[in-house]
């Protein structure tokens, strides 16, 4: 029953209530507010000890607050109890609204489990709601979601007994409360941290930046800072020290270019194929007196911002030093190092690349190349060179297969031999076919001459006057050889002293017009150390023709060109 003087105990503890639930929003940091609230419950709520159990991110309950007893505070504070022990108490006992009472006489089956706990022994009550020292009393605390924000525990009421309604539902409205502020504090530091992250954050962008204009400026390379996509796809937008006096254009002039504006015009397929994104390329870029400077680039794509526009950073590296290096080399791995002329590789190089497997002779049409696979008749002038014929079974119903090594099928009608050219593919479909002039009559057709040359008279020179001679010897030939050729003309030392003369588009009679010219400019007195001597020459004239390889033709040359020294007196080859 309730007795006179309570009203007015309601109201002194909702005074008291009304004041720490003032305190616990002046409170500053998370920590604060937790001890604020323990606080707030021993001098408001009337109770001698009181304690926050706060969740951890993973799950489990810390001690992170204590009042009221010392010794007790310095015991449990910052020790950790499972989850799982705390949701069993939580549903243990007898629930008052929101919060959950464990009496002395169950609470036995909890001093074994892992949950931080304080307790005293006591005599058990003298009146049914007398407080003994191991009833336990919990305050649930949940945010606005219904997540679980930690657990008070309350023990020692001042007056000795259980709570009644009233201070059950006082120390509910505090929990509540106690919530509302644990949130605002997590959110107040979480903003707290997140403004120091982002102060740090800039702090470091402003010193990347910093560093990235420093190592751009000063870099001993050329940098530049390019647009990417749009209509103004790879303008210069920014361009260092190094790049201007690599390319001898200022700054504010690059900025009107592109590097596709300054690519040497046979490099810019090069530059087009060049990956934005980690791509790299050796080309030429031209400067401003004219010139072509050969340089490595390097590309890597960077954002201005989380979403913001993507530009080309391409890094400009002066590689003219080692390009001069590799042409050197390249030169001096297919050239001849006494005259300068190509070499035996490179000789055979050039002439391969004009010759294919694939002899060109007298095509058949296409339509008699039709009737042939089907008819089983005979039908010449396929691409090897070999006749063609039906073969049942051979290649399917209406397939057929040449006597050489190609097979093909009529399921094309361009897929057989003597057929026009057709809108393939194949490895012969681009090819000009290389053809040999005949060799009985001079019918107009030109093709690639091969003049085999042999110097007569050169070992005696060698074996009189010494290698010094010889040399000076083989450097004239070689320089008049050349002098004597036209423009395109291929002049090749194969060794010792052989000489080769590749000459395209002649037909029989100019071939062996150019061979006497050639011999007549060898004939004429060499002079080396004010000494006069003459070599003569034999020329011996080959025909490149598809079907062939390199060795072949030299060797056919070659032979030809022994047939000729033979044909003569050697005082007359000496004479040319």
């Amino acid at each position: 029953m309730e007795t006179e003087s309570e009203p007015y105990v309601r109201l002194a503890t909702l005074r008291q209530l009304h004041r720490v639930v003032a305190d616990l929003n002046t409170a500053r940091s998370l920590a604060d507010t937790l001890q604020t609230v323990v606080d707030g419950i021993v001098v408001g709520l009337g109770y001698e000890l009181a304690c926050v159990n706060l969740v951890r991110p993973d799950g489990d309950l810390v001690v992170a607050a204590f009042a009221g007893d010392p010794a007790a505070e310095a015991l449990i504070t910052g020790r950790v109890g499972s989850r799982a022990s705390w949701e069993r108490r939580l549903t243990m006992g007898e629930c008052w609204d929101g919060l959950r009472f464990i009496p002395h006489t169950e609470g036995w089956v909890l001093l074994e489990d892992d949950v931080p706990q304080w307790h005293t022994d006591g005599p058990d009550p003298r009146f049914e709601d007398e407080w003994h020292p191991e009833d336990r009393l919990y305050a649930p605390m949940y945010a606005s979601g219904g997540e679980l924000l930690g657990v008070i525990s309350v023990d020692r009421p001042r007056n000795g007994r259980r709570p009644g309604a009233w201070g059950r539902e006082a120390l509910q409205m505090y929990a509540f409360q106690a919530a509302i502020a644990i949130s605002n504090a997590r959110l107040r530091a979480n903003m707290q941290r997140a403004l120091v992250r982002l102060e740090r954050e800039q702090q470091a962008l402003r010193a990347s930046e910093e560093s990235f204009r420093q190592a751009f400026e000063y870099a001993p390379s050329g940098m530049a800072i390019a647009e990417m996509g749009g209509d103004q796809h790879g303008r210069l937008l920014r361009t260092n020290d190094a790049l201007c006096r690599l390319l001898g254009r200022p700054a504010s002039v690059l900025r009107r270019y592109s590097f596709s504006d300054l690519v040497h015009p046979e490099d810019i397929g090069t530059l087009l194929r060049t990956s934005a994104e980690g791509g790299r390329a050796e080309l030429r870029l031209g400067r401003r007196d004219g010139t072509y400077v050969w340089v490595s680039l390097r590309n890597s794509v960077v954002a201005d911002a989380a979403d913001g526009p993507r530009f080309l950073l391409t890094h400009v590296e002066d590689i003219e030093e080692r390009k001069r290096h590799e042409l050197q080399l390249a030169h001096r791995a297919s050239h001849d190092s006494l005259t300068g002329l190509p070499n035996s590789a490179e000789l055979r190089a050039r002439l391969g690349a004009r010759l294919c497997r694939r002899p060109q002779s007298a095509r058949a049409s296409a339509i008699e190349a039709l009737d042939a696979a089907y008819e089983g008749r005979e039908v010449h002038g396929g691409h090897d060179g070999h006749e063609v014929r039906a073969e049942a079974g051979g290649a399917g119903e209406h397939g057929f297969q040449p006597d050489g090594p190609d097979r093909y099928t009529a399921s094309d009608p361009f897929d057989f031999p003597g057929a026009p050219t057709a809108p393939t593919d194949g490895p012969y479909d681009h090819h000009v076919h290389t053809v040999a002039p005949a060799a009985d009559v001079d019918d107009g057709t030109k093709g690639l001459a091969v003049l085999f040359c042999d110097l007569d008279g050169f070992k005696s020179i060698n074996d009189r006057f010494g290698h010094h001679t010889g040399d000076a010897v083989l450097i004239e030939v070689a320089r008049r050889l050349t002098t004597g050729v036209r423009d395109g003309d291929t002049v090749a030392r194969l060794g010792g002293d052989e000489f080769v003369v590749l000459a395209d588009g002649l037909g029989a009679a100019d071939a062996a017009d150019l061979a006497v010219r050639l011999r007549n400019a060898i004939i004429p007195p060499i002079r080396v150390d004010g000494r006069a001597v003459r070599v003569g020459a034999s020329f011996g004239i080959g025909w490149a023709s598809c079907g062939m390889s390199a060795d072949e033709v030299l060797r056919s040359a070659d032979q030809r060109m022994y047939i000729e020294k033979r044909s003569r007196s050697k005082a007359h080859r000496r004479a040319g």
